[in-house]
Parts: C-alpha cells; structure tokens; sequence
C-alpha cells in the first residue's frame, strides 16, 4: 500500500517562487523552525515566512556565520544546532522546549551531500547520520511543541536524488564498501519515508507531515563536489554556467513554504510533493517519487531502526492510524 500521490492543482509550478506561493497568507502568530534557515534554500525559506509574518527560529550548525544573512532582523532567532551530534540535537530541543513555545511548522531543511565517506558517533555514516537520524530526533524531541495546539506541519526535505538508493537493509552504514552517490540517495528515501511514517501516527494529534523534492538548484549543498563532477552530472558546463533547467533558490524555497502552509493540503499528508504539486509514482527515469520511498511498511522498518539507534521515539505505545486512500 502507497502514500495517496493523487495530483492536485495548486495554481503554482516549477517556477513559482516562495513569495508567490505566499502571497495573501498572514502568517502572524505563527512560529516556524527552519534548520539550516542561514543559506541556499533555508534562507529563502526564512525571509519568505518571515515577510509573511511568522516568527522564525533558525536552527543552523554556526550561529556566529549568519549575521550577514540577517542582520538582526526582528522575528529571526538564530540557535545553534548540529545535526550530526545527538547531543547537540538534544540541547537544542530542550532549550527551545523551556522557552514553553508551541511549533506551528518544522521545516527539516538541512543536509549534506557527497561526502567523502565520513563516520559521525559510534560510527555511523554521514549522510544517514544528519539528514536523517539528525532530524528525527530533532522532531521526536520538539514533539511537545508540535502537538500543543494541533494543526502542525513537519516539512522533510527529501530529493530527486532518492532514485539513487532505497534503504539498504542489509547495510545502511555502508561498513561493507562506500558510494558518496548512494549514500546520500539511501539518506533521501528516509528523508521521504520519515514524512509518511510521522503523518500517519501525528494524526490523531492534527499534526502533518510531508516529503518534498525543491528540484535541482545550485546552493552551497554541492560544496563537497568537485568541478569535473558538476560538469560530468551536466549541471554546469565548461565555462560554469549553470544549466538551464535549475531553479533558482527562490523557486526552489517554494515547495516547502507550500508544503507548510497550504489549505490545500489540509486534508492530505504524507505525500512527497514536488513544484508545489503532488508528484506521481514513478520507475525508471521518470520524473516522480519511487514507490519504495513512500511505501509504508518501509516507514515503519525504519522508524523502528531509527528509534533503535537514536534512544528516542515519542510514539512508542502509540499505533499508526489507518491511511484513507
């Protein structure tokens, strides 16, 4: 049984930008969490939630490095978080939890891409270590705040790069051989899965979750890649110009400021979204989400994995409530 992917008409596309997407909204009263919200899509997501009135809590590995990016603009808090440090992730729940503030969004937006390979904790690989394991505890332990006063969305920053790798039970940290490319596939497909499987026991506390693929954008997300790659994967040519199908970091904020705030979605959640529409299932090289990455006994595999290696699961008596498809 799959995620509903049924297609809606948003009035939006691939090159929307996040203002268009919230022009007429008032988000005032709201407050939004944004992780890596002080560059590349973070930073358009932030300023595009903040002009429309919400308050934002910028979560980012260093604080001292966003000054430039803000400026000490009213209704931006930026806190320190790394994602690839459990204590770090914990730190920043429960200080935030003190502050006795409710979540209205959680945008997980942060993530690293083709690292060289990389061990962070007891040996756990990078990419699966922050983009995914990062995140879920951070939503586990904010979960309080999420579900105080109903009607939260939690926003999963999956990716086209999904398609490199579905979950690789029999060996998720990659002990037995290494692929920056697979890795970071292997950490979108938890990315996306993490949506369906937080939507369906979030449920019964009004509480949404959603998987988006923002599209190709260049951000500092490909700083670990070298020229020769970009060129190889034919993102830039000889010369570095950009191809032309990438968006800008504008449209590509759009997806997840949707995501996060649509009526339209207020009855559907779990889906992986992509220019602010519900992407079709796809095989192949077709454009879509995989059937894998939203398959729900596969959320729920590694929900449990997660829950194992992290020491954290805020639902663990708690029953995921049937999907109407």
């Amino acid at each position: 049984m799959m995620t509903a992917q049924q297609p809606i008409s948003s009035g939006f596309g691939a090159r929307s930008t996040a203002a268009e997407v919230l022009a007429g909204l008032d988000l005032t009263g709201k407050l939004a969490v944004v992780t890596g919200g002080s560059s590349g899509l973070g930073l358009e997501t932030t300023r595009a939630l903040r002009a429309a009135g919400a308050n934002v809590v910028v979560a980012v590995r260093r604080p001292e490095a966003s000054g430039e990016a803000f400026d000490a603009v009213d209704r931006i808090e930026v806190r320190r978080l790394d994602l690839g440090d459990q204590a770090s992730v914990h730190t920043f729940a429960d200080e935030f939890l003190a502050s006795g503030r409710s979540i209205d969004i959680l945008i997980n937006n942060a993530g690293v891409m083709a690292l060289p390979e990389t061990r962070l904790g007891p040996g756990r690989e990078a990419h699966f270590a922050t983009n995914h394991l990062g995140h879920y505890t951070l939503t586990n332990q904010l979960w309080p705040a999420l579900a105080a006063d109903g009607g939260a969305r939690v926003v999963a920053l999956s990716s086209s790069g999904h398609r490199y790798s579905p979950i690789r039970w029999d060996d998720v940290m990659f002990e037995n051989g290494y692929d920056k490319a697979v890795a970071y596939g292997q950490s979108k497909t938890a990315n996306a899965l993490f949506a369906v499987h937080l939507d369906a026991i979030g449920r019964e506390h009004q509480v949404q979750a959603f998987a988006v693929d923002p599209g190709a954008i260049m951000t500092p997300l490909q700083r670990h890649m070298t020229r020769e790659e970009m060129i190889a994967f034919g993102w830039i040519d000889g010369e570095g110009n950009i191809a032309p199908g990438f968006k800008t970091p504008e449209q590509g904020a759009a997806t997840q400021v949707w995501a996060a705030t649509s009526p339209q979605l207020a009855h559907t959640g779990g889906v992986y979204l992509n220019d602010c529409a519900i992407a079709p299932l796809s095989q192949g090289d077709a454009p879509g989400v995989r059937p894998y990455a939203v398959d729900p006994e596969q959320a729920a595999r590694l929900w449990t994995l997660s829950a194992e290696l992290t020491g954290t699961n805020a639902f663990a008596n708690q029953t995921p409530a049937m999907r109407t498809l």
